[in-house]
């Protein structure tokens, strides 16, 4: 079943990261343009049963505006990188949003009330003359259409050198981890002039840089746990009870890589472009340009499953390096129970593979097969040969429609796909 948010013009809204909150009640985007829009799930209704499962805009702001360096001359652009929910503490919603240089904290509340009756000043917010008050009036509490309020509570800004690529909440709810290319920095979340660097990968020689941070997570329950991946593709496992500065890992994942399969894109295609824990804990996938791997906290040496997203563009490596496409950052995520995975692909396409059958489906998020309550069909891809009437040729592939961020609901099996400038949310199928 589907839904897809109205088609807008490209640019500043092609989306750029996708967010369920806690419970999955809210779901946030946000764009290019700087933006976050917050949808918020239907509440069921006797008069609509079926309207339970859709999401509905819920409050819309900038979260993000274009800045300048002026000491490097460069311009920095409002894109939103990351979105990250914090617990709900209280009737308000708190979210971290980040661009390439400044993080944001964000108070979602809303007001259905308003005060009238004031002593002091008329209704339409004019003060009164004080002689002219000759009795105390006991102001009201009065209805009034809902609104939705996004206040900006703290400003984390001037920490990072270089752009940001990853923002995570720790599991004590009080610290939270920001990673750029060469650092990661530990934050207090009431405390924004100052962070804790904690990784720093950066040489004395900057011509000696061999790789690149590319993704980092807190662990969802060790507040003193995190890991952060590199474009070598290996992945780190860092314990800040070892050490104030994790330089050292406590742990490192590394798949041997087959000599015989080496070539000129070996190591760009190696490189991680997403780490994410199971809800567990006990896993963490990644995600690189080719496969999904699925990687036991316990086991460094290789990975307990791999699964191949699109082995069809092997042989299509030249034309995707001469194309910029091979350097696309695809995002994977876990559903709730860390039974099934997604991850995203081109000509629209998103895989999802169920960890306990082997069994791995290929969908297409598009206008044209996303009326609601349509049923999905499954997608094939064909290398050459015959084509069979479903299928779809290698060569045919847009490689300018890419799913690159996907987001799962923590406890249903509703899902989230941007594709470009368009959201699609789907369910299970409802009888």
């Amino acid at each position: 079943l589907c839904q897809s948010t109205a088609p807008t013009p490209l640019g500043a809204d092609i989306i750029s990261t996708v967010e369920f909150n806690y419970s999955g009640e809210l779901l946030a985007t946000g764009d290019k343009g700087g933006r976050v829009v917050i949808f918020q799930r239907e509440q069921e209704s006797k008069n609509r049963p079926h309207s339970r499962g859709e999401y509905n805009v819920y409050s819309t702001f900038q979260s993000h505006e274009p800045e300048f360096d002026y000491l490097k001359s460069l311009e920095i652009e409002e894109k939103i990188n990351k979105i990250r929910w914090l617990p709900q503490q209280n009737a308000a919603h708190s979210l971290l949003s980040t661009n390439d240089k400044t993080i944001k904290l964000w108070k979602i509340s809303q007001r259905d009330k308003r005060a009238e009756g004031y002593n002091l000043k008329d209704e339409d917010g004019r003060l009164r003359d004080p002689f002219r008050i000759t009795s105390l009036r006991v102001p009201v509490l009065l209805p009034m259409d809902l609104m939705v309020e996004a206040s900006p509570r703290r400003i984390f800004a001037n920490a990072h050198t270089y752009h940001i690529n990853s923002i995570s909440v720790n599991s004590d709810h009080e610290t939270y981890l920001s990673a750029d290319d060469l650092r990661v920095n530990l934050w207090h979340l009431e405390i924004t002039d100052r962070s804790f660097n904690i990784v720093d990968i950066k040489p004395a020689n900057m011509e000696e840089l061999t790789e690149v941070i590319t993704a980092a997570e807190c662990h969802p329950h060790q507040c003193n746990v995190f890991v952060y991946s590199s474009s070598k593709g290996t992945i780190r496992l860092c314990d800040m009870r070892a050490a104030a500065l994790c330089d050292r890992q406590s742990k490192f994942f590394e798949e041997p890589e087959d000599p015989s399969s080496r070539s000129f894109f070996s190591e760009i295609i190696s490189s991680i472009s997403d780490v994410k824990f199971s809800h567990s804990g006990r896993y963490m996938m990644t995600r690189d340009y080719l496969s999904v791997k699925v990687w036991d906290l316990n086991m460094e040496n290789r990975p307990v499953e791999t699964y191949q997203v699109h082995e069809y563009l092997r042989s299509k490596l030249c034309s995707l390096y001469e194309n910029d496409c091979i350097f696309d950052k695809f995002e994977c995520c876990w559903n709730g129970s860390d039974s099934a995975i997604m991850t995203g692909s081109y000509n629209n396409f998103f895989r999802m593979f169920d960890r306990n059958t082997r069994r791995d489906i290929t969908l297409e998020a598009s206008r044209e097969n996303s009326k609601p309550r349509a049923i999905l069909k499954a997608r094939k891809v064909s290398t050459g040969g015959k084509r069979k009437k479903d299928e779809i040729s290698v060569d045919s592939l847009d490689f300018n429609k890419k799913i690159l961020h996907t987001a799962w609901h923590p406890k249903e099996n509703v899902i989230a796909v941007a594709a470009t400038n368009n959201l699609y949310i789907f369910q299970d199928k409802i009888n």
